[in-house]
């Protein structure tokens, strides 16, 4: 088939699978099958050769995807369970004192979210924004938007959460590379969205805080029954420390820089996400679960609650290799990556508005990660790139996903009923919000691409 006739399949199948997801409500695990089985029909597999792309697609993401994002969840389950992540929060307000409260809140919702889901951190962390804006009288918003910023910012880029990991993969690039461009990235990005909009943004919509519950103690309080906040940070830190090693040594390996003997080969193996965050997690269950009055039983129960959302991000993930897996055994992967070299298109910024475009239509970050990645995917395999250039285009791809949230997006009902928001006030608050991160973000990843490329 020609070129142009491969893209335009590729163009058709995305529009497709949007309608199945918008139109007929068909879930995006379904879609994207039965997206990928008509492009390997359409663009003349046999059938059998359509069968073998889903089944190796599924299991070359599959075997990676579940192993990390298990064992992430029940991390991630466990601290906030055990009280962790409230631990942290609190102590982050405590040492930023009330004039920086909102620094404080961004702090500890980029910390947060790297082991737990944005939801609920949010949940988390939402009362203690209510809690200060009672306190000092200013809106709401000037403490909501830093601590949604941080909670963003870290779950659209920074491993463990699914959505990176799941790019990562699907376009063959270490995570610790995006651990480390996650970082270099999202925490300026968080500045911006966070604080510095939060302090104008509350000037413009006042939103008065609940009435108080009673029951509930002042955000200063202490609980006893809280963990240490230096046993979470130091949880946090240990698989993202472990993961970056690896990455240093395999560099070291790939420039002659070092050499490999058995310490090294080890170092590297527990670097590995699945042994890194195992270590994590087995020292979570111990430090701050069983020596802390926690039975094995409980913690059992906690790590099956983990695993009930974690498996529908493993399967929607698994289809978006099948979608990989046959763009690339078609030849529409080819046939991109030789028009984006003919005309000198950049595959990050192509990456970015597959993601914005997904994202806008249908309102799940997630699918418009996995989309976008199936569709660059195969380009990337085509063109030499490297790590660090691989890296930037999944930083995009996560960029692009968080561009615009609006009414198709439950993040955005769940932020609007939650501060008692009108659609109007949403909109100009929560969905700028995600739009400045997307933006911004963006920016730096085009600038570090230019150096780096």
């Amino acid at each position: 088939m020609s070129t142009l006739e491969l893209v335009l399949i590729t163009v058709a199948s995305v529009t497709i699978l949007l309608l199945l997801v918008l139109r007929f409500k068909i879930h995006a695990f379904i879609s994207l099958i039965l997206v990928s089985i008509m492009v390997g029909l359409f663009t003349g597999m046999h059938f059998e050769e359509v069968l073998t792309s889903i089944q190796e697609g599924m299991a070359g993401v599959l075997g990676y995807i579940a192993v990390v994002v298990g064992i992430g969840a029940i991390f991630g389950e466990i601290l906030q369970d055990t009280g962790g992540v409230e631990s942290l929060a609190r102590s982050m307000l405590k040492k930023f004192g009330e004039k920086k409260s909102s620094w404080a809140l961004m702090t500890s919702g980029f910390l947060i979210a790297i082991p737990v889901f944005f939801e609920v951190g949010f949940i988390i962390l939402v009362p203690m924004a209510f809690a200060l804006a009672r306190k000092t009288g200013k809106s709401v918003l000037y403490y909501a938007i830093p601590m949604m910023a941080g909670l963003a910012v870290t779950h659209a880029f920074i491993p463990p959460t699914p959505g990176p990991i799941a790019v990562a993969q699907i376009i063959d690039v270490p995570l610790g590379w995006i651990i480390i461009f996650g970082f270099i990235i999202g925490f300026p990005t968080a500045i911006v969205a966070g604080p510095l909009f939060g302090k104008y943004i509350s000037q413009k919509i006042f939103l008065e805080p609940p009435e108080i519950d009673p029951d509930l103690q002042d955000i200063t309080d202490k609980k006893s029954d809280l963990p240490p906040y230096q046993w979470i940070i130091a949880l946090i830190c240990i698989p993202l420390f472990l993961i970056l090693i690896r990455t240093l040594i395999e560099l070291g390996y790939n420039e002659g820089w070092m050499a490999g003997n058995t310490f090294w080969d080890a170092l590297r193996f527990i670097g590995h996400p699945f042994i890194a965050l195992l270590i994590a997690t087995l020292l979570a269950g111990y430090v701050v679960g069983i020596r802390r009055g926690y039975t094995a039983d409980q913690i059992m129960r906690v790590a099956n609650a983990a695993l009930s959302p974690a498996g529908l991000i493993i399967l929607v993930t698994g289809a978006g290799g099948v979608f990989k897996e046959i763009l690339v055994d078609s030849g529409v992967g080819e046939s991109l990556a030789n028009i984006l070299t003919e005309y000198s298109i950049s595959p990050v910024i192509l990456a970015y508005i597959i993601s914005i475009v997904v994202r806008v239509t249908q309102g799940s970050a997630t699918v418009a990660m996995i989309t976008a990645a199936g569709m660059i995917a195969p380009v990337v395999e085509v063109i030499d790139f490297s790590d660090i250039e691989k890296s930037l285009i999944v930083i995009a791809i996560a960029s692009g996903s968080t561009m615009l949230s609006h009414v198709n997006d439950s993040g955005f009902w769940l932020v609007g009923k939650y501060l008692n928001m009108s659609e109007k006030q949403t909109l100009k608050s929560w969905t700028v919000m995600e739009s400045l991160i997307s933006a911004f973000s963006f920016i730096i990843v085009l600038i570090l691409a230019w150096i780096f490329g």
